[in-house]
């Protein structure tokens, strides 16, 4: 386990805030406060456990990195060019610069979903806070992960007769229920119906996973896994094929993140753990594919 010394020198060299490692953690923000200062010099076993989870993360990833500052260039972001007709938009992934749509007078960070509405049907995008990104076409492997994964929850669901409904992308989910904010999540559980309306999913699912890919880890390993803390998802995964694991995280528990092998069966949580995803099955029914 790493010492306190070694978790602050990480903390330096990774770039986070106390707020970022509390929000990832699931240490209170206090906690971190009074370790970091060195207030606190002997801190609890699960707060150690969970630090030292989360550095080891931190650090194995190049891509899990703290938001940017306000006004600064923003990572894998789609967007609009200047100059070009609204609707004719270029969207590029992994642009690093802020760029005005100057016929409609805006900036990423100020588009809304009427302005989403209007992209061509063949642009596949997520709004998230006023901002584009860019979403590249899923590899094969990709597809059959979220599909298998999907197949299981549904015949589960349909098995029991459940209330729940699973879907899998692309499905708008209006996530925050506002007008700034629309997401395509890989696969995911919701158990209000009601809150399926207008084409789309209007609030939080209680269940989500993303499978990461090059040009989303970022996005998934940061922005969206914030995004779907606060709005209240119950449980997430980032499914890491490069780094071969699932990242389980279960908010609102002492066991915020747990870390699995590809070659592990994953219970879900919101099922009590009655539901298991055989990723080992799964990675063996795709093992001929070369992406």
């Amino acid at each position: 386990m790493m010492t306190i010394d070694e978790m602050k020198a990480a903390k330096k060299s990774l770039g986070y805030s106390v707020k970022d490692i509390s929000a990832l953690s699931g240490v209170p923000y206090g906690t971190l406060q009074k370790l970091f200062d060195g207030t606190t010099s002997s801190p609890r076993r699960d707060t150690l456990l969970k630090l030292d989870a989360f550095f080891r993360n931190a650090a194995d990833r190049s891509s899990f990195h703290a938001p940017p500052a306000a006004g600064t260039l923003r990572e894998d972001t789609a967007v609009y060019t200047a100059g070009e007709p609204k609707g004719t938009a270029s969207l590029r992934e992994g642009a690093y610069a802020y760029a005005a749509d100057s016929s409609q007078g805006k900036v990423q960070g100020e588009y809304t979903l009427d302005d989403y509405l209007a992209l061509p049907d063949e642009r596949r995008v997520e709004l998230i806070d006023g901002v584009f990104y860019d979403m590249s076409a899923p590899t094969v492997s990709h597809q059959l992960i979220a599909g298998e994964i999907f197949r299981t929850i549904a015949n589960y669901i349909r098995d029991r007769k459940g209330p729940c409904v699973p879907a899998i992308a692309p499905c708008d989910v209006q996530l925050d229920c506002d007008d700034k904010t629309i997401l395509q999540p890989d696969v995911f559980i919701t158990c209000d119906r009601s809150k399926f309306h207008n084409a789309r999913l209007f609030g939080a699912p209680d269940f989500i996973i993303e499978i990461l890919s090059p040009s989303s880890r970022k996005k998934d390993l940061f922005i969206k896994l914030n995004k779907y803390q606060n709005a209240g998802v119950r449980e997430y995964w980032a499914v890491d094929l490069k780094n071969k694991e699932i990242l389980v995280y279960l908010f609102g528990t002492e066991d915020f993140l747990i870390t699995y092998h590809l070659s592990d069966k994953v219970p879900i949580g919101i099922y009590d753990g009655d539901l298991e995803i055989d990723f080992a099955d799964i990675m063996d029914y795709i093992s001929w594919l070369q992406d």
